[in-house]
């Protein structure tokens, strides 16, 4: 279903399209941990675009495509001409026809959008300022590992800046079924369309998408407890105002004591202990976070092998 298309938001994949990344990322896991060859993508290349500083998003799609039987080329925008003003839709036309794929992690939403209209390969969002899809994929892969299959009826909280996780959470429980509640101080509301556009997509499933202001209503009866740092890269001229304003959103103890039993803490990394998160409740969850981080893995290249396999 996948074939050929871009993805830069898990709100332009259907229900099914969802589940088929998933079943996949599960599939090529269980391969890789065997042992079993999957060079779904032998011979094929993958470029990909950095304007943002990244660890999991480089090494993950880099070894992805490496375990898949292609190849990955990192390009920095310093070193392509996109970063001295060449038009993106040129580079999008020339690296169209050097590649079978292009992955772009950059700061506008916008920027990724035009690189899709105008090449001829699919585009993979890793990133920008307002989604993180490849994110919220593994998360929920994560989420099927610990919860079961079926995430209908579930409940995750997101505490802390509304911020581009915030958003494609929504999307993502939005599609499976999940009761999504976001806690945000006044001002640091997720996206206002990206709200309406995951209400939307709840009516198919069942899911409700719910923002409040009180930590505590959030986290209540919760399955997940997720969070972010305060300060993403870009707004560390804003450091001190948000420490201050998100002060007292922040996963701890006396938080997790409203969730229920056993429910999963998950940070999509890097982490600010003292900050977002507490340093116990962080190392007693790191099984779950670093399963989570692993996972990027294996759900990227899943996206990848769904979207450029022959």
């Amino acid at each position: 279903m996948l074939k050929g298309k871009d993805l830069l938001s898990i709100h332009d994949l259907s229900v099914d399209e969802v589940a088929e990344i998933l079943a996949l990322a599960k599939e090529l896991k269980a391969k890789q941990k065997a042992g079993v060859g999957h060079a779904l993508l032998k011979g094929k290349t993958l470029g990909m675009i950095f304007e943002k500083a990244s660890t999991r998003t480089r090494v993950s799609f880099e070894t992805g495509m490496y375990q898949l039987g292609g190849q990955a080329l990192f390009l920095s925008s310093h070193e392509l001409q996109i970063g001295r003003g060449e038009p993106i839709k040129d580079t999008a036309r020339v690296l169209s026809r050097y590649l079978d794929g292009i992955m772009i992690r950059t700061f506008a939403h916008a920027d990724v959008v035009e690189l899709a209209e105008w090449a001829d390969v699919p585009v993979i969002n890793a990133l920008t300022d307002l989604l993180h899809p490849c994110q919220v994929l593994t998360d929920l892969f994560t989420m099927q590992e610990r919860l079961g299959a079926n995430l209908r009826g579930r409940k995750v909280a997101y505490i802390g800046d509304g911020n581009n996780m915030a958003n494609s959470l929504m999307y993502g429980c939005a599609k499976t079924g999940i009761h999504f509640l976001a806690a945000t101080p006044a001002g640091y509301e997720p996206d206002a369309a990206v709200v309406k556009n995951a209400r939307d997509d709840a009516k198919e499933t069942g899911a409700t998408i719910s923002l409040t202001h009180d930590v505590a209503e959030a986290a209540k009866d919760a399955d997940v407890l997720y969070t972010d740092v305060w300060t993403s890269m870009g707004e560390e001229a804003e450091r001190a105002q948000r420490r201050h304003d998100l002060a007292g959103y922040q996963i701890n103890r006396e938080l997790l004591s409203a969730a229920v039993p056993q429910a999963l803490v998950m940070h999509c990394l890097p982490a600010h202990r003292g900050e977002e998160i507490t340093a116990d409740v962080f190392e007693a969850n790191a099984d779950v976070i670093f399963d989570e981080a692993e996972n990027r893995l294996h759900t990227q290249k899943a996206i990848m092998a769904l979207t450029m396999a022959d």
